[in-house]
């Protein structure tokens, strides 16, 4: 009658130690929920110039980042853009663009053409970076974090054509994705923008 008593206790302190060894599902859980985003901050570029832009640079700023080309029908937009840069950037706002020729070959040129078109066609004063690909198997890392959920924790989403917005908040965090087709003065933007 001992041995069964001396045995049926070894066997449950047995099962209790290796319960608490196995992750119990809410810890799992709780793991998952707890994993921390990516947030713009970690990224550096290089700007149109060859010099380096760290985005650690803006922390506490909204922040639009905009894919850009100097052939488009939206390439309008610069001015737009430009203007609402002017209006809000002692206010807490800043624009950055990415020239890309990743659609239909529309920003062929080269870093200074691209610099010498956007001053003069629209006086771009807005950080304008090196020309870089936001799509594809050659996607460059600050889009890769821009359209992948696993890495900004919003959404997963495609670039689907030149200047789509990319909405940051004052945290770092991917706040919204704004369609190409809709301008800077837009009231969705522009509600954002100012509040």
């Amino acid at each position: 009658m001992k041995n069964i008593i001396a045995m049926a206790s070894c066997a449950l302190f047995l099962f209790s130690c290796q319960n608490q060894a196995q992750p119990k599902k809410s810890d799992n859980n709780m793991s998952a929920e707890n994993v921390v985003k990516e947030t713009i901050y970690q990224y550096k570029v290089e700007d149109l110039s060859g010099d380096t832009f760290d985005f650690a640079s803006l922390k506490g700023k909204k922040i639009m980042i905009v894919n850009t080309a100097s052939k488009c029908g939206n390439t309008p937009q610069y001015k737009d853009l430009e203007a609402t840069y002017k209006e809000y950037k002692d206010k807490g706002f800043v624009i950055v663009g990415f020239p890309a020729n990743n659609f239909m070959s529309q920003e062929p040129g080269t870093n200074q053409e691209i610099a010498a078109f956007c001053q003069k066609n629209y006086g771009v004063t807005f950080p304008m970076m090196d020309k870089v690909s936001v799509k594809g198997d050659d996607m460059c890392p600050i889009y890769q974090f821009l359209t992948q959920k696993s890495k900004n924790g919003l959404q997963d989403s495609k670039v689907d054509w030149n200047f789509q917005k990319y909405l940051i908040n004052e945290k770092g965090e991917l706040e919204k994705v704004i369609s190409p087709r809709t301008s800077i003065t837009d009231p969705e933007v522009m509600n954002w923008i100012k509040a």
